[in-house]
This record gives structure tokens, sequence and C-alpha cells, in this order.
């Protein structure tokens, strides 16, 4: 079998490096998430972490320990477990047969593309990775087995992110990007080519590294219960995880385990200043991503004066030093309190004067009431307006698109909801074998195997949520921002993107303007790109909606034939005044009606707004075939019904 590339081989990538060590010393860290560009070696490294963990010892004996890759499209009975079918065909009995969670004790778990991966499997493990065992009861079986291993997520940032609650839920997060350095980037090419050319000797020349890698990671194991992280330090985490207004207390424990282990790693006897900070910075950056739209990452500075201020609180606990008796007290001439040398109240202390700037009146603002009429004039776009938790917005129907959070699917991944005579995702167990014992006495079975036809066997119905292409139209004309009303618009428009992020779905950003409509953002997972495009967003012009609705047909009919089964829903924020050309308004009732007959869903957000309504974006929801929800009650917080958009 041809040797893996070595641990100690790879160039650069240190915090991804050590994280890895880190979570092989202590597992119970809860795993590492690994985010970067494609081709940074995120697998090599992963892929080379196993050989460097210690042998496995089982009933089995001695053997090394696994690397276990779970694929995206892993059902839940792969990745816990299910019943042992033969046993019950065989000998009639109920028996469990472990799945990949089994597999990976005491080795890694390596996910590759882990924000792909169905979010209720994602929880599975990551509860099995902090826990260390897996509980079951299904199909009739209770059964619990432990499961310690090295949980390990790769991902690309530009195919999708992970929700925050599951980001908090990885112990480490490293992000690695390719060096820019030249000599690193001949290094790491020069290394790959040799180890193509000769897998062998390449291996052998960095095998007393990771032997000596691997004797450490064992040594620090040994020795991990010992180490002392006393009360100093402790305060020291728990004030570095406040000043960071972290959630919860699973970052606290993280850094706390995180310092041990590094403690363990560097042969010290007890958790120092300096485990706490790269503790830190490995495993607090994810967890103040509360928002698609905060940047990931920890500034430096930041967590130099995160840690300064630690300092005092740790110092605080620290026993007050026995007085010197050289030292002079205040009975012996020295200082005391409230004196003019102190500051006190003879040098004039108290409360300083207001600065007057406090008081100063405010500058005169522009007027933002425009002239009346539609400003051709091309502007950028004002500040988005406030945000909040938008209403959800469904297709109709039940599809069979990717996973996702939004509308209701049938697929492979999700919850069985009942049995079936016809052919369903996969096979339902249970109800097979009932069907089949109901006729064992009529086959003539007393003894023996289990008779089963298939007459008795029995499908599975699946259903889940799925993931949608959402395509946003927005309306950046003239007639939108005359009345100041883009600010609300891309308020409300960050809002549904990040619905967007949290049900994981595509998103693609139209906007119609000038003569013509813009696809500034074409289809993608990257929520986050799509925010900074529209903020980079133009307006005024005249408003095209004819081109709007035609642009958006045609962005949903070219991704239908790339992503078959992901249905897809058009959200067109507007106030329906189409102007430019000829017969604006009657050839976008048109465009839009050809939309609706190509079974397109949809729904219009309406944006008029004073004291004169045309009620033009109710004609267009009418002609679209689909629903029509106003700006104002598109909060989730102001109207609790769904909104489903028509057939």
């Amino acid at each position: 079998m041809q040797p893996g590339y070595p641990f100690s081989a790879v160039v650069g990538q240190d915090q991804l490096r050590l994280s890895l060590i880190l979570c092989a010393v202590h597992p119970g860290i809860g795993g590492v998430l690994v985010r970067g560009e494609k081709g940074t070696a995120k697998s090599t490294v992963v892929r080379a972490l196993a050989a460097l963990l210690p042998p496995v010892e089982d009933e089995a004996g001695s053997h090394p320990a696994r690397l276990v890759e779970l694929p995206v499209g892993a059902t839940e009975d792969r990745v816990v477990g299910s019943l042992d079918l033969e046993k019950v065909l065989r000998d009639g009995e109920r028996a469990f047969q472990p799945g990949l969670l089994a597999a990976a004790h005491r080795g890694v778990l390596y996910v590759d593309e882990v924000n792909l991966l169905h979010d209720h499997l994602v929880d599975i493990l990551l509860d099995a990775a902090a826990m260390g065992r897996v509980h079951i009861e299904r199909d009739g079986v209770s059964h619990s087995h432990p499961a310690q291993f090295v949980l390990v997520g790769t991902m690309n940032p530009e195919e999708g992110e992970l929700r925050p609650q599951l980001l908090d839920r990885f112990g480490l997060a490293v992000d690695v990007t390719a060096s820019r350095d030249v000599d690193v980037r001949m290094n790491v090419v020069r290394r790959r080519l040799n180890y193509e050319r000769d897998p062998y000797v390449f291996a052998a020349e960095y095998a007393d590294s990771d032997a000596e890698i691997a004797e450490r990671i064992a040594g620090a194991r040994a020795v991990l219960d010992d180490v002392v992280l006393d009360d100093i330090e402790l305060r020291r985490i728990a004030a570095l995880c406040a000043s960071f207004d972290v959630d919860g207390m699973r970052a606290d424990l993280v850094v706390a385990r995180t310092a041990t282990a590094h403690a363990a790693w560097r042969g010290s006897a007890a958790v120092q200043e300096s485990d706490v900070r790269i503790a830190a910075e490995l495993a607090l950056p994810h967890r103040r991503r509360r928002d698609p739209f905060d940047e990931p990452g920890i500034d430096e500075q930041a967590l130099d004066d995160a840690m300064r201020d630690a300092a005092e609180q740790a110092d605080a606990e620290r026993p007050d030093p026995e007085p010197d008796p050289t030292d002079p007290g205040p009975d012996d001439g020295g200082p005391d309190d409230g004196g003019p040398e102190d500051g006190g109240p003879e040098d004039g202390g108290g409360a300083p004067a207001p600065d007057e700037a406090d008081y100063a009146e405010p500058q005169s603002r522009q007027s933002s009431q425009p002239s009346a009429g539609n400003d051709s004039r091309e502007k950028q776009a004002s500040a988005p307006g406030a945000q909040f938790r938008a209403r959800l917005m469904q297709i109709p129907g039940v599809g069979e698109g990717a996973p996702g959070r939004r509308s209701r699917s049938r697929s492979a991944q999700g919850r069985v909801v009942r049995s079936t005579t016809e052919r369903g995702k996969g096979l339902h167990l249970v109800s097979t074998l009932f069907a089949a014992a109901e006729e064992q006495v009529a086959r003539g079975r007393t003894s023996g195997r289990f008779r089963l036809e298939p007459a008795d066997l029995r499908g599975a119905v699946r259903e889940g949520r799925e993931g949608n292409l959402i395509v946003f139209l927005v309306d950046a004309s003239g007639s939108m921002a005359a009345r100041d009303r883009l600010s609300a618009v891309t308020g409300a428009v960050l809002s549904l993107l990040r619905d967007a992020y949290q049900r994981r779905d595509k998103v693609a950003v139209i906007t119609v303007r000038g003569r013509d409509a813009e696809l500034v953002l074409p289809p993608t997972s990257s929520v986050d790109v799509a925010v900074t495009r529209l903020r980079r967003m133009k307006t005024g012009g005249k408003s095209p909606l004819a081109q709007g609705f035609l642009k958006a047909r045609e962005v949903v009919l070219r991704e239908k034939v790339r992503d078959p089964l992901r249905r897809a829903l058009v959200v067109a924020m507007t106030d329906g005044r189409a102007t430019g050309g000829v017969d604006p308004v009657g050839r976008a009732r048109i465009a839009a009606s050809r939309m609706a007959g190509d079974g397109i869903a949809s729904v219009v957000v309406d944006c008029e707004s004073g004291m004169v309504r045309l009620g033009l974006a109710v004609e267009f929801a009418q002609h679209l075939g689909g629903g029509y929800v106003k700006l104002t009650d598109l909060s989730a917080a102001q109207v609790a019904a769904v909104v489903r958009a028509a057939a």
C-alpha cells in the first residue's frame, strides 16, 4: 500500500497542524473546522494525522488508528448504525450493526465539505464528539457505545457557510490560505513532486520527524490529566471569553481544554498565560461570528487588549505579597490618601466639566426629499435600514432538492415519516419484517431461517427540508430612491439574505435601473458575497421592470439545467411603477405572465408608500401568479402567518 503524505512534510499551515495535534491530545476539545480556499492542503494534513495517533487496543487486539471518511450523501443509518439485517433474518434476533461513528473510535472522523452535510447529521457528529459516546434508541433497539474521535471538518466558504449554531459546536476553527511568499510556494511544489516521483523514499525522509510527533502526542495524552489549571489561569480564561461577549459557556470550556492540551504538548506541568492565548486564537474567532455578515477572524489588537484586561482579572486572584518590613508605611512619613499629590479634593478634583461638544447643535442636514418625479441621476445606495427576522417564504408542494431548511421535500437523507408498498427512499426495515412475520406460519416456517419474499418489502417515505434558489429582484430606480425608500428595501433584503443563509439557500441578486436589468450576483451559496455586492449597488434612473422579470426568468431556467432538483423562488421588491420606453407597464405585465407560465414561484414585496398609491405591485403579483406582501409586513415579528408563493 502506498504511504500517505507525511504530516511533518507539510509546508506552512502551522495553525492547522497545531489544532489537529491539540485535538489528538485531547479529543474532548470537540474537533476542528478547517475553512479555506481550494488547494491549501486541507485534506492532505487531515489524512496524515491518523498515522500519528497511538494504536487502538480492543477485543480484536492492537491495530492502527483509523481514518474514517464520512461522505456528504451519508444517511443517518450509515452514521449511527442500524439493525443488523443479516442476523435478524438468520436468527430472528434484534441486533445492532454499528455505523461510522463506531468505526472512528480512537481515530479520526473526516468530513470533507461539512457545510454541505445535512444539518441534523452535523448535530449528531458534534454531539458524539462532545460526549464521547453514541446513544441509539430506534427500530426497537437500545444501544450505546464509545465514540472518542478527532472530528475534522473541511469546507470552502465560497460554497456556503455553516450556521452560527453549528460553528459554535466545533471546538476549534482555522482559516487556511495559500502563501503568497514565492519561496514557500516553490517549496510546496518541490516536495509534492518529490512525493509523486517516489512516495516510499519521500516518506522515509520524514519518518523520524513523524515518529517524534507521534511520540509527543502519546506523551501529552499520558500526562494530560496531571496538568494543573489553577484559579488564576481559569479567571484569565473566563475574563477573556467575557470580554469577547461569546454566547454560552462552551467557549470557556473549549479554551480551558485547549490550553490544558497545549501545556501538555509543551511538556509543562501547569497551564500558563501563553497557553491561554494560543487557545483563544483557535477557539474564539468563529464564535464571535453570530451573523453571516460579520467578518470572520479575530483582530490581533483586540486580542492583545482582551489579554491585558484578562491579566488584570488574573492578578486579582493572586495572593497579596508579604509586606516588606523596610517599606515605610503611612505612619513613617509616607504619602497618605487624599493629599494634593494624589489628586484628591484639594487639587480641584471632582467631576470634570462637560465637553462643550456634547451640547453643540447638530449640523443642519440636507433634506432627504428630492424633487418630484424620477431622478435619472446615478447615486450610491443609501445605508441599509433596520434589519429584522424575516417571515418564512416557502415554495408550495413537496420538492426533491438539496438539503436545507426552507421548503418541504422528499429526500434520501430526511426523516422517515411512514412506510409504503411502493418504491421509497430506501428500505423501511421494521415494516418489512413485520409484514413478513405475519406470513411465516403460512409459509411453513417452524424453525430455522426467516422467510422473506419480495412482496414483504416496504419502502421508506422520508421527508425533510430543502434549500431553494432565492432570486432577489430589487428595483433600484429613481422612483424608489426619490422617496428614500431604498434604505428600507436594502434593509429588508439583508434580512431576507440572513434568512436564506440560515436555511442554506443559494441566492442571486438582480437590480433594475436605467435601461436594463443587471445580474449583480449569479447564483451562489456564499451569502456574504451577496451582501457585499448589494452594498455597492447604484441607484437612480428609469424602472425597466419588464427586463427585470425576463432576467429573473432567464436566471431560474439556466440554473434549473445545472441543478434540476433545486426549486426557485423569485422575490421581487418594487413599487410597481415601471417606466422607460413604450408602454413599460404593459410590457412588464407580459414578462410577468411569461414567468408565471413557466411555473416559477414568486412573491412580490410591495415597496409603495405615501398618500397616493397606484397599487401596481398587486397587479404584478396577480400576473406572476404568486404571493404578495407589503414591505411593512415582511417582519416575522409583525405577522405570524407563513407566506406561501402560489404555484
